[in-house]
């Protein structure tokens, strides 16, 4: 069983950046991948980002490739998501997940826990 609990969401005008954290319980979080996924109102989840189990692999939608970064660090059982330049476009409730696998994955159906997510809104 792994709990995921986000934070570092918020209000931030268009430009501005943001830096979320998903701590996760447990000691085996390093052999989960991890993802960030987010949904705006009326709208499905979508992919956002995600990272295999060490690092070295990242994938990002196209929609926020070469503004968001995705990293985690395994000492600290925490992945992080970076986000620059955001626009009104990027305002959802962000949600990390955890998928029992080495390697990431874009499908949300494939992560087995779950975060109770964060907002984030992007409003001058």
């Amino acid at each position: 069983q792994v709990q995921l609990v986000e934070s570092g969401g918020g209000l931030v005008q268009p430009g501005g950046s943001l830096r979320l954290s998903c701590a996760a319980s447990g000691r085996t979080f390093s052999t989960y991948a991890m993802g960030w996924f987010r949904q705006a109102p009326g709208k499905e989840r979508e992919f956002v980002a995600a990272i295999n189990w060490s690092g070295s692999s990242t994938y990002y939608a196209d929609s926020v490739k070469g503004r968001f970064t995705i990293s985690r660090d395994n000492t600290r059982n925490t992945v992080y998501l970076e986000m620059r330049s955001l626009q009104p476009g990027d305002t959802a409730v962000y949600y990390c997940a955890a998928d029992h696998s080495y390697s990431a994955s874009l499908y949300d159906t494939l992560y087995d826990y779950w975060g109770q997510g964060t907002q984030v809104t992007v409003s001058s």
